[in-house]
C-alpha cells in the first residue's frame, strides 16, 4: 500500500514568504524598503502580500500618503507572526550561537558622540579586557539615522537618549544625568544664590544643534513656560561648548555626563527648572540580541534581563543610574 501524498508543502513555503515580505513591509512602513532588506523586487513583495491578504479574506495594509499603515487586522496579524518570522529567520543564529564561544564574533554599536565620549569608554575598556576575541565597531548616528540603522539591522542595538520612542523601537532607559548651567567663572550668574528660567533666557546662551536631544529638551522647557529665549552661539558637541563658555562667550546648559570637574567654568545644577535625561539601549523590536549583545548590555545593568517590571516601576524616580523596565530575554 503506498504512503498517502503530501499535501500542502508549497503552501506552507509559500506562507512563510508572505508572512516575511508582510512583516518586513510592517516594519519598514514601505514596500520598496521591505524589497531592499529581502533582496526582492518591489512588485514581488506586493504580489505575496496581497496574496497574504486573499488567502486570509483580509485587508492588512493602507496607504497614507507616501507611508503605508496596518489595518486592525493587519496589526493582529503583525501581533501573531512577526514573532514566528523573527523565531524563523534568527535559527541560523541561534544554532551557531549555541556552539561558538562568547570571546568569537562581532559587535556593532550605534551612539551619538556624547554617549561615545562619556558613557561608553569604560564600558568598552571592561568589555575588551573580558572579550579580546569580539571584534566592535562604533557607529557614531543619532537621530533618524540611528533609528534606521536599528530598522535595517544596520547595528545590534543603540546607546543613547531618547525623547521620541519610535513605534519599531524600543528603548531601556539605565542611565540618568541632571542638566547644569555652566557659566564663566566671573559670571553675575554664578554667585546668584536662585536662578530662574528667564536668567537664562537672555541671549547668551550657546546651545548644541537642533538635531540633539538637549536641544529639544532645553527648547521643550522655554516652550512650555512661555518664555522667548534668545541664543547667542549654536556649536556642536559638549567639548566645544564647554570651551566656549570658559572663553567667556556665553552661558550654556548641558547634560551632566560631559562634566568632568576639571573645566574651568562654575557649574549650578538645575534640577527645579529642567527634568533629568536618560540613557540606555534601543532596540529595534523583536530583534534577537546575540550572546556578544548580551554580555555587553549585562555591563552596563547586570540584571537588565531578569528583573521583573514591577521590581524596576517600585524605585524612586529621582535616583541616578535609573532602570526603567525589563520584559524579555531574547529581544527587547
Amino acid at each position: 500500500m503506498s504512503a498517502p501524498a503530501v499535501t500542502g508543502a508549497p503552501y506552507r513555503q509559500d506562507r512563510l514568504k508572505q508572512l516575511r515580505a508582510f512583516c518586513f513591509t510592517a516594519q519598514a512602513g514601505s514596500i520598496s524598503r521591505a524589497a531592499e532588506r529581502l533582496g526582492l523586487s518591489q512588485p514581488s513583495v506586493s504580489l505575496q502580500v496581497q496574496a497574504l491578504e486573499r488567502e486570509l479574506g483580509i485587508t492588512v495594509l493602507e496607504r497614507r500618503g507616501p507611508r503605508i499603515r496596518l489595518t486592525p487586522d493587519g496589526e493582529r496579524l503583525y501581533e501573531l507572526a512577526q514573532p514566528l518570522v523573527e523565531g524563523v529567520d534568527a535559527l541560523p543564529t541561534r544554532f551557531a550561537e549555541r556552539s561558538a564561544s562568547v570571546d568569537r564574533g562581532h559587535l556593532d554599536i550605534a551612539a551619538g558622540e556624547s554617549t561615545t565620549l562619556y558613557l561608553l569608554p569604560e564600558l568598552l575598556r571592561r568589555y575588551m579586557a573580558a572579550h579580546p576575541g569580539v571584534r566592535i565597531k562604533l557607529h557614531n548616528l543619532q537621530g533618524r539615522e540611528l533609528g534606521e540603522a536599528l530598522r535595517q539591522d544596520e547595528v545590534d542595538f543603540g546607546v543613547g537618549s531618547m525623547l521620541d520612542l519610535p513605534d519599531d523601537v524600543n528603548y531601556r532607559a539605565i542611565y540618568s544625568y541632571g542638566l547644569s548651567l555652566i557659566t564663566p567663572q566671573d559670571h553675575p550668574l554664578a554667585r546668584r544664590d536662585v536662578i530662574s528660567l528667564r536668567d537664562l533666557a537672555g541671549g547668551e546662551l550657546i546651545v548644541p544643534p537642533r538635531q540633539l536631544t538637549t536641544w529639544r529638551l532645553i527648547s521643550l522647557v522655554f516652550q512650555q513656560h512661555s518664555i522667548p529665549y534668545r541664543v547667542r552661539l549654536e556649536v556642536g558637541g559638549w567639548e566645544t561648548i564647554k570651551r566656549y563658555v570658559e572663553l567667556g562667550f556665553g552661558i550654556a546648559i548641558v547634560s551632566n555626563i560631559c562634566l568632568t570637574g576639571e573645566e574651568r567654568v562654575a557649574v549650578r545644577s538645575l534640577p527645579e527648572i529642567f527634568p533629568k535625561r536618560t540613557y540606555g539601549v534601543m532596540v529595534r523590536r523583536g530583534r534577537f540580541l546575540s550572546a556578544q549583545a548580551k554580555r555587553f548590555i549585562e555591563l552596563m545593568k547586570p540584571d537588565f534581563f531578569e528583573e521583573p517590571e514591577s521590581a524596576a516601576r517600585s524605585r524612586p524616580a529621582h535616583r541616578e543610574n535609573v532602570f526603567v523596565a525589563s520584559d524579555g530575554v531574547d529581544a527587547i
